[in-house]
């Protein structure tokens, strides 16, 4: 009471609005991984529930993961399965998760189309059927650039699709069929080829092939040409334009028509004379590109070559791994994918993304820096020879 006889109101109090509450699944894939630990380092959500078919103890977590990727966020579950949906999404408190990231699928490359079907788009449709039962704010499913009509001209959103990999056609089925459900809100983000610490694709198949030409003491020759694009972002980077993603979708009322729909990507323009320098920055050895003779022959004689490639590096490595004392299996090897040695350009256009949401890239491009803490990541491991 005020000393006239009047009492003062005390201040009003701003309540701070609830974090919100994630579901990632997938949650223990390479992506889904350093989402969780993102969003959990900066304590950005009020519950995170992390899915997986896998167990934490075989996914090869490094250190740093054990804490947001503990046990009591994790569930075991195929979330492709109807059974499991129930389980996956009730919440304790009976309320909904306001996003949900779909991190999982099959990300293996040669697969045959009923394994992507079934653990891919059988996947999307799953959790993204459920979502939209249940409201949940946004959907973030992720799909890849490897759908686009191949250029070396940066391809936008708007252009042609014509995807160049089994995996890329289910993924591409998958955004067009989860467009359809009604009352889903739905973002699609199509990333570049993902790098970083202990990354068990493309660029490390790349660094491990270049490992085994080092201990040859011979050039790494690539396929094709130096102009050949290979665009990439970091994980760090990808792991950030996600949450950025639902963060600038939950602005307005939904649901947003049509789908968003953005490509996540570097500002580098990753082509291969870019690796080829890189590796010879990085490793000393010499770095060449196979002339348009013995390109024209691989391009008809692929599966051929390929086997050819993984005879000759496949033993070395093994070599390598025994010198170095490496007893476990490690997720790293040479073994080259025919479906990514196609010589098609992955070149995307990122600006529509940056524009609408303001994001910006904390890793604008591959350099060697990058490249020798993806290797220092390996040795930490002990996975590395």
């Amino acid at each position: 009471m005020a000393e006239n006889g009047t009492t003062t109101e005390a201040p009003p109090t701003t309540t701070q609005p609830e974090k919100p509450a994630v579901l990632i699944i997938g949650g223990l894939g390479y992506t889904g991984r350093f989402l969780t630990r993102y969003i959990h380092d900066n304590n950005l959500a009020s519950e995170i529930r992390i899915v997986d078919k896998h167990l934490p103890e075989l996914a090869w977590l490094a250190p740093e993961f054990k804490e947001a990727c503990s046990r009591e966020r994790f569930m075991q579950a195929d979330a492709s399965r109807e059974q499991s949906l129930q389980r996956i999404f009730d919440r304790e408190n009976g309320k909904q998760f306001d996003y949900v990231f779909n991190c999982g699928g099959e990300t293996r490359y040669s697969q045959e189309d009923e394994v992507y079907k079934m653990r891919s788009y059988g996947l999307s449709m799953a959790v993204g059927g459920e979502a939209a039962k249940r409201g949940v704010r946004c959907f973030v499913e992720l799909s890849t650039g490897m759908i686009y009509k191949p250029d070396s001209v940066p391809r936008k959103e708007t252009d042609k699709v014509k995807p160049w990999s089994k995996l890329a056609k289910w993924k591409l089925t998958a955004e067009e069929d989860l467009a359809k459900i009604e009352g889903l809100n739905l973002l699609v983000l199509r990333m570049a080829h993902v790098y970083g610490p202990y990354t068990s694709k493309f660029i490390s198949t790349a660094l491990c092939m270049a490992r085994v030409y080092q201990f040859l003491n011979e050039e790494m020759k690539f396929l094709w040409k130096e102009d050949l694009r290979t665009n990439t972002v970091h994980i760090e980077d990808a792991v950030r334009a996600i949450w950025v993603g639902a963060e600038w979708y939950v602005k307005a009322p939904p649901p947003r028509k049509p789908v968003p729909t953005f490509n996540v990507v570097d500002h580098g323009n990753t082509s291969q004379g870019l690796m080829a320098k890189t590796i010879h920055e990085v490793f000393n050895i010499d770095t060449g590109f196979h002339g348009t003779l013995i390109s024209a022959f691989a391009r008809l004689n692929l599966d051929h070559v390929v086997d050819d490639v993984n005879d000759k590096l496949l033993d070395p490595w093994a070599d390598l791994q025994i010198k170095a004392g490496i007893n476990q299996p490690t997720p790293l090897s040479p073994f080259m994918e025919k479906e990514l040695l196609k010589d098609t350009d992955l070149s995307l256009d990122g600006s529509s993304f940056e524009q609408e949401t303001g994001f910006q890239y904390e890793h604008p491009q591959l350099t060697k820096e990058e490249i020798e803490k993806v290797i220092e990541s390996y040795r930490a491991m002990g996975w590395w020879p």
